[in-house]
């Protein structure tokens, strides 16, 4: 995308930032909130493509963390990666995810990635990974937690109705476990994003969650089964 092509010596920030790019803004804005509760000293920057957090970086210079989901709507992740490492050289650049597929890990570390960081690891797990990041270090799944088309052993199933919520949420609910996007929900289950906005709300309130980040925080360790499925 030469338009927000970033230069190869874009300026120095004036202080050190933290850049989120999620294309689902609450997935975004939780995890600044977690980020700034971790270093109240950096700025926090949410983008929603990579062509704005690559405007974002020529205007404020290389940031110190930059995050990216990998799913991004129009699949530019591991592009984006490759640019930012070309021009911002210092920057630990880690992947999120909720897809449970053990091998975007390796892709996002063989596409220049220094880190992966699973969107349901626990919020003390993902503060180790970003002090590990910005010590220098890198962080790939730390003691392999994902299984190839496993379940986690000490799981607890629970269904829909048992958390107060319709059939219908509760399949909202599975694919915003798997840190899918409005827009993607919305074209699985044949429905207008409007709709899907509806039901995230209405499920974060009956979740008692202020974000999608906190609602995937509270159902660590349990399982959600849905009418039809394998229990």
């Amino acid at each position: 995308m030469p338009a927000t092509a970033v230069s190869p010596h874009p300026m120095p920030p004036t202080s050190p930032y933290a850049i989120i790019l999620d294309d689902h803004p609450l997935v975004a804005r939780g995890v600044a909130e977690f980020l700034r509760s971790l270093r109240p000293d950096m700025e926090m920057r949410l983008a929603t493509d990579a062509a704005d957090c690559l405007q974002q970086v020529a205007v404020h210079g290389a940031p110190a963390l930059a995050l990216i989901d990998f799913w991004l709507v129009e699949g530019a992740a591991l592009g984006l990666i490759a640019q930012l490492r070309a021009s911002c050289p210092g920057t630990a650049i880690a992947v999120m995810s909720g897809d449970d597929d053990p091998l975007l890990a390796e892709r996002a570390r063989a596409g220049g990635a220094r880190g992966f960081v699973h969107k349901q690891e626990s919020p003390g797990t993902f503060a180790q990974a970003v002090h590990a990041l910005l010590g220098g270090l890198t962080w790939f799944v730390p003691g392999g937690r994902v299984q190839p088309g496993g379940l986690r052993s000490r799981e607890l199933p629970v269904t829909p109705a048992e958390l107060g919520l319709s059939a219908r949420q509760g399949e909202i609910l599975a694919l915003v476990l798997l840190g899918q996007p409005n827009k993607r929900i919305a074209l699985d289950l044949a429905l207008s994003e409007s709709t899907v906005k509806e039901h995230i709300t209405a499920i974060l309130q009956r979740l008692g969650a202020r974000n999608r980040i906190e609602a995937i925080t509270q159902l660590r360790g349990r399982r959600l089964v849905l009418a039809g499925s394998a229990g």
